[in-house]
């Protein structure tokens, strides 16, 4: 997945200013594609360039914005996308490089370590555990977006696929959760 293709992905709810992207980002697609606004903003006039977007100025404040939408040719690009065959790829994770090693380190060092990682995907666990919740009372902010411009009888659908990816990341969460729970054990029987 890029980038593009993640914020054809967000803006196919509703237009949205640059600003209102990177906001909903984070809450949303971002749970699945990580990027700072650094990336972000560049992309979103890129895509406009090539016509996947079109931006359009509004009143901000005493300044004004660029709402970007969708084209029909961002539409077309993003199901192409979409209907291509995936190719499934390695992935490159220090962790897992770091836990094959971690007879190297310091004992004490590698459990902080550990304890560090475990923190940080708890945090992750509860915000996706708690985004689901949102998506399943159907007031998750881009969800409520999008079933305004679909009829109802899809929003099951849409929800089901959301709540499919939700589970998806809440049952890796729980397992790395369950792994760094080993390594420290191991730590316990070797130092």
């Amino acid at each position: 997945m890029s980038l593009r293709y993640a914020l054809i992905a967000l803006l196919t709810a509703q237009p949205m200013t640059g600003y209102e992207v990177s906001k909903r980002f984070g809450a949303s697609v971002g749970h699945v594609w990580h990027a700072p606004d650094s990336q972000i903003y560049p992309e979103l006039r890129k895509l406009e360039k090539e016509g996947l977007l079109v931006g359009e100025d509004v009143p901000w404040g005493t300044k004004t914005k660029t709402r970007y939408a969708v084209t029909e040719a961002g539409r077309q690009a993003f199901r192409e996308w979409m209907n291509a065959p995936a190719t499934p790829h390695y992935s490159r994770d220090p962790a897992y490089l770091r836990a094959a090693y971690l007879d190297q380190a310091d004992p004490d060092r590698a459990r902080q370590y550990l304890v560090r990682q475990k923190e940080f995907h708890a945090e992750r666990l509860a915000v996706l555990e708690a985004t689901r919740e949102l998506l399943q009372a159907r007031t998750h902010p881009v969800l409520a977006a999008r079933f305004e411009h679909v009829p109802p009888e899809e929003h099951d659908r849409i929800l089901a696929f959301r709540s499919y990816a939700y589970d998806g990341m809440i049952a890796r969460e729980r397992a790395t959760i369950e792994w760094i729970d080993d390594g420290l054990r191991l730590l316990d029987t070797y130092s």
